[in-house]
Parts: C-alpha cells; sequence; structure tokens
C-alpha cells in the first residue's frame, strides 16, 4: 500500500458519486491538510494525454504518470484530491490508484489558476492548508517530498515551496490565509509568483526540473527510469 503522510498507514475508500465530484470516505483522513493534483490540462505539447503515460516499463501493466502523482500526493497526506479536466473521465477509468476526490474543472481551458481555484473551492472550513503538486514530476525524490510535507504541517502558517533557483514552484503548500490572492489568480499563471512575493521557504527536492511536457523530455525521463530502476522504488508498497 502507498504510505500515507508522516504516520504511513494505509488509506481506506469506500466511493460514492455526487454532482462534479466523485467522492471518498476513509478512516484516518488527514482533513487539515488535503494535496491537489493538478492533472486537468489537454497535454497539446505532448500530443496526447500525458496523465496515462506507462511508467512501469512492463507490457500489460500500466501503471501511469498519474498513478504516481496519486502516490507522491499521498507521502503528503492521506487525502489526495485530483483536480481534473480536459481527459476526464479517461484518466479516472485507466487510473490504478484512485484519490479521495475526482474534482471536475469545466473551464479547464482557462488555465492553471482554474485549476488551483476549483481544487481550494473544495476544501472544508478545518483546512489549514493545502499541498499542491502537478501531475509531471515523476522523478521527486520520495524522502525529500516527506520531509517537505512533515515540515509544513508542523509550520501550517508559513508558506512552502520547490526550490527552483531563482523562483519557488511546485510542490508547493499554501496555508488558508493566502488563498483569497491565490482564488484571485487568473490564466495560466499558477502561485509561483505569489509564493515569492510572500517570501515562502524553500525546500531543495531533487527531481522538480524533470517534468514532462513534450516527447523528448518523456524519452528523457524513461532514459532516466531506466538507468536508475526508479520504477520499483516509486511503486514499492
Amino acid at each position: 500500500m502507498w504510505p500515507c503522510g508522516s504516520s504511513r498507514q494505509p488509506c481506506q475508500y469506500n466511493v460514492s458519486i455526487r454532482s462534479d465530484i466523485i467522492t471518498a470516505s476513509r478512516r484516518d483522513i488527514d482533513q487539515d491538510f488535503p494535496a491537489l493534483v493538478l492533472a486537468a490540462g489537454a497535454s497539446s505539447r505532448f500530443g496526447r494525454p500525458k496523465a496515462l503515460l506507462n511508467l512501469s516499463g512492463q507490457v500489460g501493466c500500466s501503471l501511469t504518470l498519474l498513478d504516481n502523482a496519486i502516490g507522491q500526493g499521498k507521502l503528503l497526506s492521506c487525502d489526495v484530491r485530483v483536480v481534473c479536466g480536459a481527459w476526464y473521465p479517461l484518466i479516472r477509468f485507466r487510473c490504478r490508484l484512485q484519490p479521495s476526490r475526482w474534482v471536475h474543472v469545466a473551464d479547464w481551458h482557462q488555465g492553471m489558476a482554474a485549476s488551483l481555484v476549483a481544487g481550494i473551492r473544495g476544501l472544508g472550513p478545518q483546512v489549514k492548508g493545502v499541498f499542491v503538486l502537478v501531475a509531471d514530476q515523476p522523478l521527486l525524490n520520495r524522502e525529500a517530498l516527506r520531509a517537505f510535507g512533515d515540515t509544513a504541517r508542523g509550520f501550517p502558517e508559513l508558506p512552502a515551496a520547490a526550490n527552483y533557483g531563482r523562483r519557488p514552484g511546485v510542490p508547493a503548500y499554501l496555508p488558508r490565509w493566502l488563498w483569497p490572492e491565490v482564488l484571485a489568480l487568473e490564466g495560466d499563471r499558477g502561485a509561483g509568483r505569489l509564493l515569492e512575493e510572500v517570501s515562502a521557504t524553500r525546500f531543495d527536492i531533487p527531481g522538480v526540473h524533470d517534468d514532462i511536457d513534450t516527447p523528448e523530455d518523456w524519452k528523457r525521463v524513461r532514459e532516466v527510469l531506466s538507468r536508475t530502476g526508479l520504477q520499483a522504488r516509486q511503486f514499492r508498497g
């Protein structure tokens, strides 16, 4: 099973469907610090839904890029929600590792801001802050990601983000007091500039630069996966 936050306890699901949000009640839910996986884009530069790329490297075994991202989210929280749009419901039915919720964004074509807004608006009043990941960073170091989550939960009022050198970026942690400014974002602008403006604490998380936007990126990442044997480590229970 996938580890869930710092407790590393398995999540248990009972699935139900309501309107445009597919919910799942489960035990030991981390209600204070959920994680959003942003996967609503059309993958226009890639040419097909990159969320469904097979990371397992084995014929007949379809552990997808999105499966991996959900697993990354579960290192941060048991409450992992996938914000989806362009390729929904296809990505839901092809996904082996189900999140706690699928949040469909009708206006996904308006950019990343629309996904952030939809994800945050679906969070309850008890939530102290939210983690944000994207679906196309399969090489994130698991131990660094887990340490990032542990530290953010320990200081829930402090914004935090991965260190990209000159700027902060995803994975990121957005405390609740910052949400009004996040909800005001528009277009394809994520929260990176906002995190920079509030001097978010930056964490070195190996793998943040290895995102997949094009077939060339995918070829490079697959070579790394093949060379390092990362598949086994990423999907190990």
